[in-house]
């Protein structure tokens, strides 16, 4: 199968695709076995799973190892977290071939500042388009010309007007696309409104996050299947429901509890067994 072709089929049908994120090759194959038809990676959720203090602590050459072993673990089309593409327009291409040859079958590129400890802020749009630009042509050169460009902007988050912010955000997924990103993920999407304005304004496939902390409880996943949204991210929730699961369990054996753990708590040896095909 081409990954990369799959997930072109997948992101430009009517029907919405969902795609949790995996922080590594264990979480990606659950993922696959409940019946989800593609993985996303995540830059942060790796660099929680490493007990890192900032997201760029992850690498580019440890992201790229971590998402291999995830593509490695299952069936299924694997999108990349390239981050800001670790550098200016000409690191793009190495960035690219990198994450193209651990097999993914996309990736996305930021516009925000990632080491950036003064909230969110974003590079101008001129740098971002030559960055997508020199994604583009890396692809252009490959042997895989369906290669996924996802090009994602944090203009929502860049300014405390919300109303200059979406303008912001539209304007820059436009031209993203215009510059060959098959994908556009605006981030930090609030409310449902916002995701429909996006959807009817912006010229091309666009990418939500849903599951977030400032959106769990303002819209659901139908919700936006509802809008005709191309994709819906969940970039957190499995590595903070795990997180809180193992924090419950060890809660629990602190206090001497450990019959109160339950099979809610516990996965099943012989589901382990066949996940991982053991004998």
């Amino acid at each position: 199968m081409n990954e990369s072709k799959e997930l072109k089929k997948l992101l430009l049908s009517k029907e919405t695709l969902v795609m949790p994120d995996a922080y590594d090759p264990i979480s990606a194959k659950l993922i696959e076995r409940t019946g989800f038809k593609a993985v996303q990676c995540s830059g942060y959720s790796f660099s929680i799973a490493a007990a890192r203090k900032k997201e760029m602590d992850i690498s580019r050459l440890e992201n790229v190892q971590i998402t291999r072993s995830i593509v490695n673990a299952v069936d299924l089309p694997v999108m990349a977290d390239a981050e800001d593409g670790y550098g200016d327009a000409s690191i793009i291409t190495e960035t690219v071939n990198m994450f193209r040859d651990a097999g993914v079958a996309g990736l996305n590129i930021e516009d925000q500042l990632i080491d950036n400890d003064a909230g969110v802020n974003i590079i101008e749009e001129d740098m971002m388009l030559e960055k997508i630009y020199a994604a583009r042509e890396a692809v252009k050169t490959s042997n895989n010309p369906d290669f996924i460009i996802n090009g994602r902007t944090d203009a929502l988050k860049s300014t405390e007007d919300r109303h200059d912010a979406l303008n912001m955000a539209i304007e820059r997924a436009n031209l993203y696309i215009k510059a060959g990103a098959d994908i556009v993920f605006a981030a930090y999407v609030e409310t449902l409104d916002e995701a429909e304005t996006l959807e009817n304004e912006v010229k091309g496939p666009i990418s939500i996050a849903a599951g977030m902390p400032y959106n769990i409880n303002n819209f659901s996943i139908e919700d936006l299947k509802n809008l005709g949204i191309a994709r819906v991210s969940l970039p957190t929730l499995l590595i903070f429901s795990c997180l809180k699961s193992v924090e419950l369990t060890l809660k629990l054996l602190k206090n001497d509890d450990i019959m109160g753990i339950g099979d809610q708590l516990l996965y099943r040896a012989d589901d382990l067994n066949d996940l991982l095909k053991r004998n």
